[in-house]
């Protein structure tokens, strides 16, 4: 029996989408598929035989000047993708995340009779719906990570389906609770509360002061505390490093492992953004909360229009998380929603979150293939 071949076009813009695109690779290389993968992408994706057309940190960019000044360039490799993939004519392009420079490139292949896919859904649920007619444009089908996204594809006339998040596949594979407090020298008798503040460097500075003040509160309330911080890079432990050290807290500040650190936690303050789902999946009751520049967040809660801002919410409808934003995001009613929490109210968030956890699924790679092997042209 000969084995089956496909021609499969793919860009993925940043690690994150290499990642996921490596993990649908592999998959269906399992199945016995012989793939002959062109566009572009990073490591993960070469190892299933990528031959990437440029490298991947090329279109890696953030922020509002860095675009600008690598316009001509990111152009420029646009305009080489869709010449390539017009010329080899794969099956199927996806387009992996990286909205503003993949939908541009998948709305000139279908175009040109190229079937078209997007994986990982732009933000419209929270802003710029406007988007919605050019993806209506752009794509044959958009594979969504979360489950509410897809009615509001639907409602737009597009087709979507909800291919479930890598988060839960890779959580599942994380050590028990003991074993990572053993592993990271955190103490086994106490209650642990994980803080984590944010990975940019102007996220840990609006947040991290309040919650070092929030900490000391509940520390002179409750014995037994222990505060844990993952910081996420040597520059944050650093910034987070100097608020603490006026303070006299039971606390351990270590680099990286926030996972671990959620893991083997009882409850978390954190900053909004996606560590919120990664909680709600290791089901530990949290405190969202986040900060920022007055004038930024008048701008941005304009902009922005849905009713809450953490995932959990956002999936569940309702506020099932303490949402504690800028002019809230105060040191006593972070410590009186934490002091909720160690006192039974984190309970009824864990019940929500295993419903909300099977809203989503796992399986992510097997889903994504089977949402997309019903575009493959000519089958």
């Amino acid at each position: 029996m000969s084995q089956e071949s496909l021609r499969l076009g793919l860009c993925a813009g940043e690690a994150s989408g290499d990642i996921l695109a490596g993990s649908i690779l592999r998959a269906w290389q399992r199945r016995g598929t012989s793939l002959d993968i062109t566009g572009v992408g990073g490591d993960q994706m070469q190892a299933a035989g990528l031959e990437s057309l440029c490298a991947i940190d090329r279109l890696a960019v953030m922020g509002l000047v860095e675009p600008l000044k690598r316009l001509p360039e990111l152009l420029g490799i646009r305009r080489r993708l869709v010449a390539q993939q017009q010329r080899v004519a794969p099956e199927l392009f996806v387009g992996v995340d990286s909205p503003d420079f993949n939908l541009p490139v998948e709305r000139r292949l279908r175009a040109s009779g190229i079937p078209t896919a997007h994986l990982v859904s732009p933000s419209v649920w929270a802003w710029r719906r406007g988007r919605l007619r050019g993806i209506r444009e752009s794509v044959d089908r958009m594979l969504c990570l979360l489950p509410f996204e897809v009615d509001i594809y639907r409602e737009a006339g597009i087709d979507a389906v909800c291919v479930g998040h890598p988060l839960v596949d890779e959580l599942q594979q994380l050590p028990a609770a003991d074993e990572l407090r053993a592993a990271m020298g955190l103490p086994s008798d106490k209650t642990l509360v994980a803080v984590l503040p944010g990975s940019r460097e102007g996220e840990v500075r609006h947040l991290m002061p309040v919650f070092a003040d929030a900490m000391q509160l509940l520390q002179a309330r409750h014995t037994g505390l222990h505060f844990v911080i993952p910081a996420a890079n040597a520059e944050r432990h650093q910034q987070i490093e100097s608020v603490l050290q006026s303070t006299a807290l039971s606390v351990s500040l270590i680099r990286g492992q926030g996972r671990e650190v959620m893991r083997c936690s009882d409850a978390i303050m954190i900053a909004s953004g996606t560590a919120t789902l990664e909680a709600m999946l290791l089901r530990k009751p949290m405190v969202i909360s986040y900060r920022m520049a007055s004038l930024s967040w008048a701008i941005l809660s304009r902009l922005v229009k849905t009713p809450y801002v953490g995932l959990p919410n956002v999936l569940a409808g309702e506020e099932v998380v303490p949402e504690l934003l800028q002019h809230n995001a105060t040191d006593s009613q972070l410590a009186d929603a934490v002091s909720e929490l160690l006192g039974g109210d984190g309970d009824r968030q864990v019940r929500r979150f295993d419903e909300l956890a099977g809203l989503i699924g796992g399986n992510f790679a097997e889903r994504s293939i089977d949402a997309l092997l019903p575009l493959v042209k000519g089958r």
